[in-house]
């Protein structure tokens, strides 16, 4: 017969090895695989997209490879459409994601997010010769966006308001998007303050519109839901990429001039 402190043993030796196999997590998995997978937008210039040689740049490129050199593994970027980011993270595709994601609280249901490590706002790039200078210039007009982008959501609430739903068009990525715009196909493409210049530079006939009247996008990077410990580790990891400098350094060397104030007044991060 065994004894009863035998079993009480064993037991509690088998929820002790279950406790330890629960407590692996994203940290310890990216860590001991020796490997960060960053899923990133590539087509968000000059955030993210391919440089002459067709290799992965960009502001959220080095982020990516900034996290993998903390971690002391080795950085695979992932690129993903703006669709692509919420699922990458839900199939364990990526580890993390880099992208230009707004915290929102829908999305927070089913990813987790660090504090912001960037803010955008919305702006439009028109057809040098569609006369639209204000945001009350695109009444009537085509609209596009980025299919799963907070742009989108914004601007089909507006279009709502407006009765022009049906003026709306949108588009797999930003640069299907400006594409259309430069062919005449969509008077107005939707993107963020720091892909205007870029983009204007990239088609003569692209030319820089009004912002748009929704707040500033507060952007974090993404990972899972309840993984408290990576998320934890994303928080710090944002926290000391301001404190090195190191923010400053990659938004002055990609987009140009200060870096803005991540904080909200009011509000502790």
């Amino acid at each position: 017969m065994i004894k009863a402190t035998n079993v009480l043993t064993a037991a509690a030796a088998a929820l002790w090895l279950g406790a330890g196999a629960a407590a692996a997590d994203k940290l310890d998995d990216v860590i001991d695989e020796g490997v960060l997978r960053c899923g990133v937008v590539l087509d968000f210039p000059p955030i993210g997209y391919r440089d002459a040689n067709n290799e992965p740049a960009g502001y959220d490129v080095e982020y990516c490879k900034d996290l993998a050199a903390a971690l002391e593994v080795e950085a695979e970027i992932i690129p993903v459409t703006w669709a692509e980011r919420l699922p990458v993270i839900v199939t364990n595709r990526a580890d993390v994601v880099f992208g230009g994601t707004s915290d929102s609280l829908a999305r927070a249901k089913t990813v987790g997010f660090s504090v912001p490590y960037a803010i955008y706002y919305a702006q439009v790039v028109v057809g040098a010769g569609t006369g639209i200078t204000s945001f009350e210039d695109l009444r009537g007009k085509r609209v596009a966006a980025a299919v799963g982008t907070v742009p989108e959501q914004e601007w089909l609430k507006i279009a709502k308001e407006w009765g022009e739903e049906g003026n709306y068009q949108g588009y797999q990525s930003e640069n299907e998007v400006f594409l259309a715009v430069a062919q005449g196909k969509a008077d107005a493409g939707i993107t963020t303050n720091t892909a205007v210049l870029p983009v204007t530079q990239q088609y003569d006939s692209l030319v820089a519109g009004p912002r748009m009247p929704w707040g500033t996008d507060y952007t974090s990077v993404v990972g899972p839901r309840t993984d408290v410990t990576w998320l934890n580790y994303l928080n710090l990891f944002v926290t000391h990429q301001v404190r090195s400098g190191r923010y400053q350094e990659l938004w002055g060397k990609y987009v140009g001039g200060e870096a803005p104030e991540l904080r909200i007044p009011g509000v502790y991060y």
